[in-house]
């Protein structure tokens, strides 16, 4: 039951960030917006890591580590994948994102030499075969003539980035390192990153007063960094990142939910199809298949 709410969570939430981050574009630059983002997330993390008086110190491997960890997921990944989004629409590049699904039982096998069950290779197949149908129509109009190619390849790169970080997330895991402590240095890590790509590239700081910027950012730091990471890395740790990384399959149809609600989306064959591809692909996935199967044995087995 607790990895159910931690899936849900972050599938509610993670799914909903996409309509958020249509409200941070425009006026203040992206890489500007991430380090407030990250910023407030880290003094949030560290705040409550401080109150519950919980060991913050580690080694300079580990924080080797988190600098990692501040790189590919709370830092370089949001960057390109932004990048991308010049080049693509959102639909795209949610298609393009899960493939982390597919990038993370490939790296769980190669980091971590996890024999990974056939039926999560199928249920993935079908999650991210759910979300191309899901978009067909974009698919269609793909121009390979013009700067959408460059875009896919940095939504892929993006995405592979992001997987390396959920490997390193595992890792640290595996070496007793707390998530909320490892968040609160890989989030503090990630701000100081984005402020030096900041620097560098000469954006400047600025700030967007309007509600909808604020509030957004609000959320998205709240929510989206400090709430969503905290719960998939908890999943990742629990179940596997080839089973939690299943909710990034999911995360398109939340945004399309919402789309429906608020800016009228309209469905047809390829939606209700690809909804129910992606729900096949998660039935197969999260279903704990050896435990229904000993469950019915034990309980039907002649005496």
């Amino acid at each position: 039951m607790k990895n159910i709410l931690l899936y849900a969570v972050t599938v509610l939430i993670w799914g909903s960030t996409w309509l958020a981050i249509e409200f941070q574009l425009g006026i203040v630059a992206p890489e500007v917006s991430l380090v407030y983002r990250f910023a407030m997330a880290a003094l949030l993390m560290w705040g409550y890591c401080l109150y519950r008086k919980m060991p913050m110190r580690y080694s300079l491997v580990q924080h080797g580590f988190f600098m990692l960890l501040a790189a590919s997921n709370f830092g370089l990944n949001y960057l390109v994948l932004y990048w991308a989004q010049e080049h693509l629409s959102s639909a795209l590049a949610s298609i393009a994102f899960s493939t982390m699904l597919m990038m993370n039982i490939i790296n769980t096998r190669l980091f971590f030499g996890k024999p990974i069950a056939g039926r999560i290779y199928v249920g993935a197949l079908l999650g991210i075969a759910g979300i191309a149908m899901l978009f067909y129509k974009d698919l269609q109009a793909l121009d390979l003539a013009n700067t959408t190619l460059i875009g896919l390849v940095m939504a892929l790169s993006g995405t592979l980035i992001a997987s390396f970080g959920n490997m390193i997330s595992v890792r640290n895991s595996k070496r007793h390192v707390g998530i909320l402590q490892g968040n609160a240095w890989g989030m503090l890590y990630g701000a100081l990153i984005l402020t030096c790509v900041v620097w560098a590239s000469g954006a400047g700081f600025s700030f967007d007063f309007r509600p909808a910027y604020v509030l957004s950012l609000l959320y998205l730091t709240v929510f989206g960094t400090v709430i969503a990471f905290a719960t998939y890395f908890a999943l990742l740790k629990n179940i596997g990142p080839e089973k939690a990384s299943y909710v990034i399959v999911l995360f398109p149809l939340v945004a399309v939910a919402l789309s429906t609600w608020f800016e009228g989306f309209i469905w047809n064959a390829y939606t209700l199809g690809g909804f129910s591809l992606v729900l096949m692909g998660n039935a197969l996935v999260l279903t704990p298949l050896r435990r229904i199967r000993q469950w019915w044995m034990l309980r039907y087995q002649p005496a």
